[in-house]
């Protein structure tokens, strides 16, 4: 998906001067070419998954609720699972990890091979056995997308990005397409033993690869504080906050129309397997050429625009799909549901992206994997009991027009994507404080006198709700702003850091804007010397 390259993505080593930034350069480095190649097989292996798991309930039962609980299934572990994955992302070898997930969906596939050919497949272990595949694809998503930022150089980042989603959609077409003729000549199993062979062998090229794990000079942070801070930071984003919103809402409801295109495909005149796989190919090939017009509709639109006029289109698609009458009318409205989701998804990916520092990267990116398959999730299990008790036709309809009330009526009343976009690039402009005999453990509190002028008293407060969402989006475990009863104008900030490393990992977070509102701060204090900065460290009894 091509996207502006953020201003907060490192690069890798090696100047980006004398490199080609044509559209394939990325993958004239090997590195990228091997991921690359993975994330191709790794995505084909998903829809090929998908397209078996829900054709074979289809033959299990004819229970509306049970095929879209397939999908369910699917996205549910990515919700569950996806903070903790962002953050042993950020903490671990990314190689070794990527490489544990690789091994877990192949050992999943040959699950799935064994119960089918033993004849002992039910919905209930189909559901348990898709959610486990889930429980991989949750794992691989952060790492991915923290690992591609230092592979290539900076300024080919954005050719990178296209890549990445031409391997997102041609996967769309091939893996529906490998899927469906499988099942149609073989049977569901040959679906799953494929499966199994193409993550073994993506493992192996992972074991290849040889990346250099550079581990923090301060240590690994602890799994339980890198959630927190992973949270943290959202919660204190604006932009994050927002995009959040606006991403639960899209998928919530554009979900509906793959949670229930196997049953709207036995609906269609001669209806099989192949009319599911050819509507899948076709919204695939719909979303190709929606990243092809992403560049001109970025120069003609806000990002804001495109996210609620494609929700707009998506529903109106999704609609037509639900009333078209044969295969012809379906596959054209699924090219347009192509186009607008490929439009959104990625306006919605992009807006996190430039949000995020490096240093919380597969932290934010799996907390907004975890919102979109969450959302995803509960929106196929709502709709599909729509579907049961009003009919797939209506079901499509209602969520449609949902989803659209619901996207303008959150462009009006809540956060815009217009805000202001921060530089998030570290800059190391405040020094970390140098102590002997650093402490080994305790709470780290440390207060900054500031005396400033009583009648100006308004607006540094104002200044400073700015410093409380700051200090706590680097880290911070709670921060206060005192004032003294005694003394107007002496106002004393106070901020509490889990311990003296995560005191310290605070100051390679700094932004430009950090160093700006310190500026801001300062120049409210009336004193010539700088306000008073005091650390202690919190003795419990």
């Amino acid at each position: 998906m091509a996207a502006p390259t953020p201003p907060e993505l490192h690069s890798a080593p090696g100047g980006p001067g004398a490199e080609s930034l044509s559209a394939l350069a990325p993958l004239r480095q090997p590195d990228y070419r091997i991921l690359w190649s993975i994330w191709l097989t790794a995505n084909v292996c998903m829809w090929m998954n998908d397209v078996a798991a829900a054709w074979t309930m289809t033959s299990l039962t004819s229970s509306p609720l049970l095929v879209a609980l397939v999908q369910t299934a699917s996205t549910l572990p990515m919700f569950m699972l996806g903070l903790p994955s962002g953050a042993l992302a950020d903490i671990l070898d990314r190689r070794r990890y990527f490489i544990a997930t690789q091994f877990w969906v192949a050992a999943v596939a040959l699950l799935l091979c064994a119960a089918v050919l033993a004849d002992a497949m039910t919905p209930a272990l189909l559901l348990a056995l898709t959610a486990a595949n889930g429980i991989g694809l949750a794992m691989r998503f952060p790492v991915f997308a923290a690992i591609v930022p230092e592979l290539v150089p900076r300024a080919q980042l954005p050719a990178a990005l296209a890549l990445n989603g031409v391997a997102m959609n041609a996967s769309r077409i091939a893996g529906p397409l490998i899927a469906g003729a499988l099942i149609a000549s073989a049977g569901s199993v040959y679906v799953f033993v494929l499966n199994a062979a193409l993550s073994l062998f993506s493992g192996a090229l992972l074991i290849r690869w040889r990346h250099v794990h550079r581990p923090s000079p301060l240590g690994r942070e602890r799994l339980l504080s890198a959630m927190r801070v992973g949270v943290q930071f959202v919660r204190q984003s604006a932009r994050v906050r927002a995009t959040l919103l606006r991403t639960v809402i899209f998928y919530a409801h554009s979900i509906a129309l793959l949670a229930l295109l196997p049953l709207v495909a036995q609906a269609l005149a001669r209806g099989a397997a192949s009319t599911f796989t050819l509507l899948l190919a076709c919204m695939g090939v719909g979303a190709i050429a929606g990243a092809l017009l992403l560049p001109r509709l970025r120069l003609r639109f806000s990002r804001n625009a495109l996210i609620v006029g494609g929700t707009l289109l998506q529903g109106a698609a999704s609609g037509a799909v639900a009333l078209s009458g044969n295969t012809a009318l379906a596959g054209l409205a699924m090219l347009v549901a192509g186009v607008v989701w490929m439009v959104v998804a990625n306006s919605l990916t992009v807006s996190v992206q430039m949000a995020l520092p490096d240093w919380v990267r597969a932290r934010g990116m799996s907390i907004f994997q975890m919102s979109m398959m969450g959302a995803s999730a509960l929106g196929a299990a709502v709709w599909g009991q729509v579907a049961s008790m009003a009919g797939v036709q209506a079901s499509l309809l209602i969520s449609s027009a949902c989803g659209a009330a619901a996207m303008l009526a959150v462009r009006w009343l809540a956060a815009d994507l217009s805000l202001e976009e921060e530089d998030m690039t570290p800059t190391h402009e405040i020094p970390a404080p140098v102590v002997e005999g650093a402490p080994a453990a305790g709470h780290v509190q440390i207060t900054i006198e500031y005396r400033i002028d009583p009648a100006r008293a308004a607006e540094f407060r104002l200044v400073m709700q700015e410093s409380r969402r700051s200090r706590l989006r680097q880290g911070a475990l709670s921060w206060e702003l005192m004032r003294s009863v005694t003394a107007p104008g002496c106002y004393i900030e106070r901020i509490v850091d889990e311990s003296w490393t995560e005191h310290l990992r605070r100051f390679d977070r700094v932004t430009k804007a950090d160093v700006a509102l310190r500026d801001r701060k300062i120049a409210y204090h009336l004193d010539a010397e700088a306000p008073k900065v005091t650390r202690c460290i919190i003795d419990i009894f």
